[in-house]
C-alpha cells in the first residue's frame, strides 16, 4: 500500500485505489500507473455512432411494447 497525496494523483491521472508499478531507477522509488492510460475521446467521437444507435433504437421499439409471455418481470 502506498499514499500518494491527492494533487500528485491528479497529476498521475490517477484514483483512488489505482495501482502503480515501483521501481528503483539511480537510487530514487518511481511509481507509475500500472495500466496504460485510458483513452480520452473528445464529443465528436463520442457521437460518431449515435445516428446508427438512435435507427437501431426504433427499429427495436416494438419489443417494448406488449405483455409478458414468460416469467419476465412487467
Amino acid at each position: 500500500m502506498l499514499t500518494i497525496p491527492p494533487a500528485l494523483l491528479k497529476l498521475m491521472e490517477l484514483d483512488v485505489g489505482a495501482q502503480v508499478t515501483l521501481s528503483v531507477e539511480r537510487g530514487k522509488l518511481v511509481a507509475e500507473p500500472a495500466m496504460s492510460k485510458r483513452k480520452r475521446y473528445s464529443l465528436s467521437e463520442l457521437l460518431k455512432g449515435s445516428a446508427g444507435m438512435k435507427k437501431l433504437t426504433a427499429e427495436a421499439a416494438w419489443a417494448q411494447d406488449g405483455e409478458p409471455v414468460g416469467r419476465e418481470i412487467g
